[in-house]
């Protein structure tokens, strides 16, 4: 079982910035992936990006490449999504999410997820 808790959401001016964080509790593996992914009203949940925790390797998606960057404190048992630039269209509720082994894109394939955090980017 592992437990993820979000915090750092919040309203915000386009242009601006907001870094989200991800406390995980429980079972940890050093092969685990963790993701971040994003639910606007009346649209699918997506993918943001992910973070491998030992390996250090990330992967992000293209509308948010450039903008976006995860990194984590194996210290903390926590990992960050730091957002700058935000857009209107950036606005959705953020989860972070949690599997072994490798990243994928694809929600279902999360196991864990966090409660989610309002994230609200104002024009």
């Amino acid at each position: 079982q592992v437990q993820l808790v979000e915090s750092g959401g919040g309203l915000v001016q386009a242009g601006g910035s907001l870094r989200l964080s991800c406390a995980a509790s429980g079972r940890t593996l050093s092969t685990q992936v963790m993701g971040w992914f994003r639910q606007a009203p009346g649209k699918e949940r997506e993918f943001v990006g992910a973070i491998t925790w030992s390996g250090s390797v990330t992967n992000y998606a293209d509308s948010v490449k450039g903008r976006f960057t995860i990194s984590r404190d194996n210290t903390k048992n926590t990992v960050y999504l730091q957002m700058n630039s935000l857009k209107p269209e950036d606005t959705a509720v953020y989860y972070c999410a949690w599997r072994p082994f490798s990243i994928v894109r694809v929600p279902s394939l999360y196991v864990y997820w966090g409660q989610g955090t309002q994230v609200t980017v104002s024009s």
